[in-house]
Formats: C-alpha cells, structure tokens, sequence
C-alpha cells in the first residue's frame, strides 16, 4: 500500500513537472486571432477593440509585459503580433495571448492550455490590460 501511495505522489510531481516544463512551440500558438467580436468560452476570451489607435499594440504590448509572470512567446510590435505566455501562480500553467494590430483595431484571443476551464482568468486578464489601455 505504500508503494501505491508513493507511486501515485510521483505521478503527481511528474505532471506538475511536465505543466510547468513543457515547451511551447511558437507554431502552434502563435497564430493570428480569428476574432469577429467579443467572445467568452470555456477556457478562452476573444475581444476585437474597435478603434484602439494605430499605437495600440505598443501600448498593451507594455501592459502585457508588465504583467507578473508574462513573458513573451513569439512576435513583436514591429511585425504586428506578439503571443505571450502568462503561467499561474502556484503550479505554472501556461495561458497564451495572442495580440494582433489591424489597422486601428487590436484582435486578442488568450487561452488555455491545459484543461478545459480557467475559471475566467483568461477573460479576467485581457479585461484588466483593456482598462489599463483605457478601451
């Protein structure tokens, strides 16, 4: 019994493991958002910002930056489209947030990786960079 217990404690620490070292590869995430308008579904949101400006992308790009464990995955403001990763506190799962600018609009779709839910953490984060650029 406790070769059991041991054994399903190391499957745990192996998953929470493989979450947190995953790699991401760029191609299957960082691609361009196809965004209509606002959408909220389990484990993602999709906003169309309607006018942000033509500097919006610079301006959440600095937002997004800013944000605690957010990095960078893939893009730039100069080619038009930045994907970000933001990892969960406690356990590291990655979310990913595709920003692309078109025209004066900003297209974002963020979601999740692992799991079918995020509980609106996704919507939660993309609604707060939306404040902080005052759309």
């Amino acid at each position: 019994m406790k070769w059991l217990g041991f054994l399903l404690i190391l499957a745990l620490l192996g998953g929470l493991a493989w979450i947190r070292l995953a790699p991401s590869d760029p191609a299957r995430w960082h691609v361009a958002p196809a965004v209509d308008g606002d959408e909220d579904r389990p484990g993602a949101a999709m906003r169309r910002v309607a006018g942000a400006g033509p500097d919006a992308l610079a301006r959440l790009d600095a937002i997004a930056r800013a944000t605690p464990r957010t990095s960078v995955l893939a893009g730039s403001v100069a080619d038009g489209m930045v994907t970000y990763v933001t990892r969960s506190r406690v356990f590291g799962f990655p979310d990913y947030s595709t920003v692309r600018q078109e025209g004066d609009d900003l297209l974002i779709h963020a979601r999740l990786r692992f799991g079918q839910s995020d509980m609106g953490v996704n919507r939660a984060r993309v609604e707060q960079w939306l404040r902080r650029l005052g759309a």
